[in-house]
């Protein structure tokens, strides 16, 4: 590839689009809504958050020095993601704090991107991230799901014009900032009666000694001040 092309390539990457009408925002966020909300539609697209909670583990794993073993995606929309190193200290809260909130950060940080039209940046490190974890996953149905999100990704940001371009990522964000927020309260759901006795929340009350029921609140502040947060942001608020 010649610098000429470089040049146009990394002019793409750093420039800006022009944001959709208002009217548009919010008709991506209500579709999005309305793929959270109804459970049928919830359990196919749950996935996504599963690919966005896992990869947060993975990536607080590395982050804190960590090795990072892999990474399995189930078709029951669960994930397990092995690391290994020391089995208490910060590093070992961090990784298991990771998963609930990384969805709403990434959404955050698109709505970061959005606010400052960057939408092929935007698409661009979602591929890449996504490639990035397609290395560490270790079963099909996992590299299934990572690569037709990935190709999605792909296909919309290099063959899609501008405008598909900017309400697709519109509408990838306000997934992860809606999707983010329903996993904590199914969570919450199943600890009242009984279930998800080795959740992320009661691993962490064990490397904590705070009772399990803070770290559901604590995801939960993450969460919807990500929402309000970002929302804010993709509204021009």
């Amino acid at each position: 590839m010649d610098s000429t092309s470089l040049g146009g390539l990394w002019d793409r990457l750093s420039g800006t689009q022009e944001a959709p009408a208002l009217w548009l925002v919010a008709a991506t966020a209500a579709v999005a809504l309305a793929v959270v909300l109804p459970r049928p539609v919830w359990l196919v697209a749950r996935n996504a958050v599963t690919i966005a909670h896992e990869g947060g583990h993975g990536l607080a794993a590395v982050l804190t020095g960590r090795r990072l073993d892999g990474i399995r995606l189930h078709s029951d929309t669960s994930g397990l993601t092995v690391s290994r190193g020391r089995p208490t200290g910060p590093g070992m809260i961090l990784t298991a704090a990771a998963g609930y909130t990384a969805p709403s950060l990434l959404g955050l940080g698109g709505a970061w991107l959005l606010s400052g039209h960057r939408v092929t940046l935007l698409l661009w490190a979602a591929c890449a991230l996504l490639l990035l974890l397609l290395v560490m996953v270790r079963n099909a149905y996992g590299v299934m799901t990572v690569l037709l999100t990935g190709g999605s990704f792909l296909l919309v940001s290099w063959l899609a014009p501008e405008p598909v371009q900017a309400v697709f990522a519109y509408g990838v964000v306000w997934f992860l900032l809606l999707g983010g927020v329903r996993p904590v309260f199914e969570l919450q759901g199943k600890r009242r009666h009984g279930g998800a006795p080795d959740s992320d929340a009661d691993q962490l009350g064990r490397l904590t000694h705070l009772p399990p029921l803070v770290w559901i609140v604590f995801f939960h502040v993450v969460t919807l001040t990500c929402l309000t947060g970002g929302g804010r942001w993709l509204l021009g608020l």
